[in-house]
């Protein structure tokens, strides 16, 4: 999402403006504090997002990373150099720094909308500006120096220092609180107007003297037999610490005996310059030994070059085998745990045999997905439909029981789970899933990941044995090998992802390992953000004007004035962002069990409209249903 993260946006409550900037992007986000409760947690690899970053963005962050992570694993105290702060906020930041979704606390500073990229440092504020001559005066809210680069808040460029003095005074550099004056300056300038120092001369040129001459290299012992009448080889063992190499200990011989020498034989110091030519590697030969014979010849030197080669890809062979990740095995602590039943691998066995290949077009069953409940709506009138997806959230609430009780009794009902499920939700589910499984009608669960069924399996004893489990299209299925792990798990429908091309699901059709279910109508969610845009925060707070709960619809409109609804979940204060336009796919074109319609605001007329249009073969070419509340309180 980094390009839709970088455009502006107005957030229209219905059809009013009550927000507007860069809404998606979010400070960068600064963990330092959090280093030791990461690794306390059990975190054993930080990643650094250096896409679209400069190799002195790399090394100035992992430099300083670094350093925190070994003072944390010390017995030293763990306080951050606000110096240390400082280089990360000068290399690059956008709204200078947020801790992200790590506090337990809402985090109201998360997204920053009045810029998309770089803003820098804050240096001061144009106190005077000459315009004849291009001089602005300032005081310094930060040290600068020739070379360093600033930007003002009215002009899109950046400026290298070339020019500064105190007074009239020509000098290198600058202190915090000097009053200065920046020359040759020209642009749209005002008195009042903010400066930034975008980078720092010093920094880069140290960060750029971290990596320029860098050159770690793994430390090996080697020793080199060349004889009269033997194979040449080599023996390569570790004289370094790192777990990986310890036990190193391995020998190569090459397939070549070395000829009797009839001028110049081969010397020691010939045989340790071809040797130790690993600068292309990760290795270097710290100590070499070599037992080699008298008046002995090789007749190219390519010959230890080979040597050196083979035994480097050994050594690097080895190690890669020792890089094993072990996975503790995850246990129910409820139930039973997941098992696959005979039946289900017989039919997959029967299946994989025959290639199950489909031959013939038959009219598609119909699913519907109910993203939004009306209260106001008779759902007994909906027509022509075989499964109805409700989401979750609405099994939490028992203002919704009426309703659930009445699609539950005419259509084969299934629990939706969300794509997100942080801690209050499970609880949510653990608290509702038995009860609403007792209550309602429930045919099974449509899970959008696996984290879904280890919740399922936590409650219900053999789920794939009392209930029908769907994979939403979050599952990203692309290949038939993917459909037999599912069927493994015991999934008896798979629905198919959006961004999948015509003949990658026409491959996907040719086999009826398991049900096939195609999204032939409605708005694709194309962002699940872990953010209220309505509170502007990342978890509920008591003051928050709790617009999620209003008869209002709230929409993202782009530069385009292309508008995205957008439905937030007050339970979990999740977002979901979905397409400005309707997909609308013609299930003629795919041999599918299940066309499935993803409903948002419309209502029950225009639903079974929908339906028609979808059971006749056709593809839906009606009113963009844009109007109506997508926010209705849970």
């Amino acid at each position: 999402m980094l390009g839709p993260c970088r455009l502006p946006y107005e957030l229209l409550e219905n059809d009013k403006k009550i927000d507007s900037g860069y809404l998606l992007s979010t400070r960068d986000l600064c963990s330092l504090e959090y280093i030791p409760l990461l690794i306390k947690a059990g975190v054993k690899s930080l990643k650094i997002e250096g896409r679209m970053k400069s190799a002195k963005y790399i090394a100035t962050v992992t430099r300083i990373y670094r350093k925190y992570i070994d003072i944390a694993l010390s017995n030293e105290p763990y306080v951050i150099d606000p110096n240390d702060l400082r280089d990360l906020m000068q290399v690059y930041n956008r709204g200078m720094s947020s801790s992200g979704h790590l506090s337990n606390k809402p985090n109201k500073n998360l997204v920053f909308k009045e810029k998309p990229n770089n803003m820098g440092l804050f240096l001061g504020t144009v106190q005077n500006y000459n315009k004849n001559k291009g001089l602005i005066t300032l005081k310094l809210k930060e040290n600068i120096e020739i070379g360093d680069t600033i930007s003002l808040e009215n002009e899109t460029g950046s400026y290298t220092i070339s020019e500064l003095m105190e007074k009239n005074t020509n000098i290198r550099n600058a202190k915090t609180n000097q009053i200065v004056t920046i020359g040759r300056m020209k642009g749209n300038i005002s008195i009042n107007d903010k400066i930034y120092k975008m980078s720092s001369k010093a920094l880069d040129a140290f960060a750029k003297a971290s990596y320029s001459g860098e050159n770690r290299k793994i430390n090996l012992n080697c020793v080199v037999t060349i004889k009269k009448d033997h194979p040449i080889s080599i023996e390569v063992s570790s004289c370094c610490n790192l777990n990986l190499y310890k036990n190193l200990n391995m020998k190569y011989e090459l397939d070549f005996v070395p000829e009797i020498a009839k001028n110049r034989p081969l010397d020691k110091e010939t045989v340790i310059k071809q040797i130790s030519k690993t600068s292309n590697t990760i290795f270097n030969f710290k100590n070499i030994k070599i037992n080699l014979d008298d008046n002995l010849f090789l007749p190219n030197l390519s010959i230890l070059n080979n040597l050196r080669r083979s035994i480097l890809e050994q050594v690097q062979n080895y190690a890669i085998s020792k890089c094993s990740r072990n996975f503790s095995k995850v246990s129910n602590s409820r139930k039973s745990s997941y098992r696959l039943n005979d039946s289900v691998l017989s039919s997959m066995r029967t299946n994989v045999k025959n290639n199950a290949k489909v031959t013939s077009y038959k009219t598609p069953k119909i699913s519907l997905l109910l993203n939004v409940l009306d209260n106001n709506f008779n759902y007994l009138d909906i027509e022509d439909v075989n499964d109805i997806y409700i989401p979750l959230k609405y099994f939490t609430n028992r203002k919704y029981d009426r309703i659930l009780k009445t699609i539950s009794s005419k259509f084969d009902t299934y629990i939706y789970m969300p794509t997100i499920v942080k801690g209050n939700y499970k609880n949510l589910f653990y608290a509702n899933a038995e009860k609403s499984v007792e209550n309602y009608e429930i045919k099974g669960f449509v899970i959008s990941n696996i984290c879904n069924i280890l919740l399922l399996n936590d409650l219900f004893t053999d789920i794939d044995k009392y209930f029908k489990l769907v994979t939403n299209y979050t599952f990203n299925v692309f290949n038939s090998n993917t459909v037999l792990e599912l069927k493994k798990l015991g999934i008896s429908k798979f629905t198919i992802s959006p961004e999948l091309d015509s003949k990658t699901i026409n491959n996907l059709c040719d086999y009826n390992y398991l049900q096939k279910e195609l999204i032939v109508y409605g708005r694709t969610p194309l962002l699940n953000m872990n953010y209220c845009l309505l509170g502007k925060t990342d978890k509920c707070y008591p003051d928050c004007k709790a617009r999620c709960s209003s008869n209002n619809s709230y929409y993202l409109k782009d530069r385009l004035n292309m508008k995205f609804p957008i439905m937030p979940d007050n339970i979990q204060t999740v977002t979901t962002l979905f397409n400005s336009k309707i997909t609308s796919i013609c299930p003629k074109d795919f041999l599918v069990d299940y066309a499935r319609i993803d409903i948002l605001n419309e209502n029950i007329d225009e639903i079974n409209n929908i339906i028609k249009t979808v059971k006749s073969g056709r593809r839906f070419e009606g009113k963009d249903y844009t109007n109506g509340n997508l926010n209705r309180e849970v």
